[in-house]
Parts: C-alpha cells; structure tokens; sequence
C-alpha cells in the first residue's frame, strides 16, 4: 500500500516566523572581511541562539578586538580576548562532554537512531569576521547536534523528561552568557575610550595645573583597567539569566549595535 501522509508538515514557515521576531543586526560600520561559512541548524534551539546572539557575539567581538586597539592600550584589550577565549572553551568543554555522555547512554542502551525533526532546517552562509566567531559558531553547531540526542534519550526513557530540561536550560544559558559577556566588555570598553577622550580633551583646554584640577586624576594604569574589566565580566557572567542583561544604551550601541536578546 502507497504511503499516505495525513500530517501537514512545515515547508519554512517556522524560520520564517524566528526571523521575522528577530532585528537585523547593523553591520554597516563593520569594514572587515568575512569568510563565508556554510551552516545549518535542526533544532529549535539552535535556530534560535543564532539567530538572536550569534550577530551580537561578533559585533561585540569586532569592537573589543578591532575598534579598541585604536585607542586604548594593546595589552588590556589581549586580556579581555583571553577571557572570552577561555569562557568559550569551557563552554565547548560542557559540550563535547555532553555528546559523548548522551553517545554513550545511546550504545549502552543499543539505541541506533536518532530523534529528527520535521520542520526545514536553518540553511544559511554565514559571515564570518574573526576565529573567535569561528568558534562560537562552533558552540553553537554543538548545542544544535546535542539537542536531538538528549530529546532521543528521554523518549525511550533512558533519562526524564526533567532532567532535559535542566540540561538544555544551562547549556542554553552558558552559550548566551558568552555573547552577552562579549557585549557587555566591548560596552566597557568603550566607556574606556570615552573617558579617555574626556580626560585628553580636558588636558588640551587649558594650562596643566587647570586640566589637573578639572580632571578626577590621573589615567588609571592599563593594569589597572585591565583588571577593572574583568572583575566586572566575571561579575555579568554570574548572572543566573543572561537574557535578564540590559542591552547597551544608544550612545553606546552607536558603537557596539546589536539587536537586544
């Protein structure tokens, strides 16, 4: 007998509907080259991350990396790119180790086949301006390959329902933590820079006993701002819901504009 198919199925109309929420990121002050990346992303969630912080990762990183060496002190800036290097590998260490956990369940458990979804995948060449978007673009490729195995494990029972959830709300959260702690680092930095403008403008309008009695003191030292910054990264990305951060004010989002997650 002929298969019958009595299920309407989506034909890209829920990709339509995610980007469609979603503002379009302003790349018109972005004077870089891009290498084109194929990509494509099944699961809701990763469809989602991507859409709704993949741009704003790499604004935020455009700015830290490019924009701030122009002014502020070259050593600072390479700290605040360690930092979001190191929070990305542990972030991608999370993952890795959660797909060989959910591999190994499927061959202790003799599970051959994994969930798949019915709605069109995300197919799309994306832009990309630095390594360090390069590897979050991998981040986001894990989340996406290790949804399915999870939703796989809780359907013949193997794990609970609740425990996906708790694993798919954190990993979820740390992938936006690093977006949102790039975007709030650049959004310092360029405070940074404004406040250095301020006080080399000051220092020019008068004689130097005037500008020292105007200005609040001397520059702090690049250690010293260095640190600043990433006392104060560490500090948002404890925050528990990384959507809960504000999004940059509009002086600042002339600089870092990104669409608010």
């Amino acid at each position: 007998m002929a298969d019958i198919d009595f299920v309407k199925h989506d034909q890209g109309g829920v990709n339509a509907r995610i980007l469609a929420k979603e503002t379009k990121a302003d790349f018109r002050r972005v004077e870089a080259a891009s290498l084109k990346i194929k990509a494509s992303f099944a699961s809701a969630e990763g469809k989602r991350l991507f859409i709704r912080y993949f741009n704003t990762f790499q604004l935020g990183i455009h700015f830290i990396s490019v924009i701030s060496r122009t002014r502020l002190n070259h050593d600072d800036v390479s700290k605040v790119e360690a930092l979001i290097r190191s929070q990305m590998d542990k972030v991608a260490e999370d993952l890795n180790k959660a797909i060989d956990g959910a591999e190994a369940l499927f061959h202790a458990n003799g599970i051959t086949s994994t969930a798949t979804y019915d709605t069109v995948p995300l197919d799309l060449e994306v832009g990309v301006l630095s390594s360090s978007s390069r590897r979050y673009l991998e981040i986001l490729g894990k989340l996406d390959q290790l949804m399915p195995l999870l939703q796989t494990l809780e359907i013949h029972e193997i794990i609970t329902q609740q425990a996906v959830d708790v694993e798919r709300a954190a990993l979820k959260r740390k992938v936006r933590d690093v977006a949102n702690g790039a975007r709030n680092l650049a959004t310092r930095l360029r405070r940074e820079m404004n406040a250095l403008d301020a006080r080399r403008t000051a220092g020019d309008a008068g004689s130097a006993g005037e500008a020292e009695s105007s200005q609040p003191g001397e520059a702090p030292p690049a250690d010293d701002v260095a640190a600043s910054l990433l006392v104060e990264a560490d500090a948002a990305q404890g925050v528990a819901g990384a959507d809960d951060i504000a999004p940059p004010s509009s002086s600042e989002a002339d600089a870092v504009t990104v669409d608010p997650a």
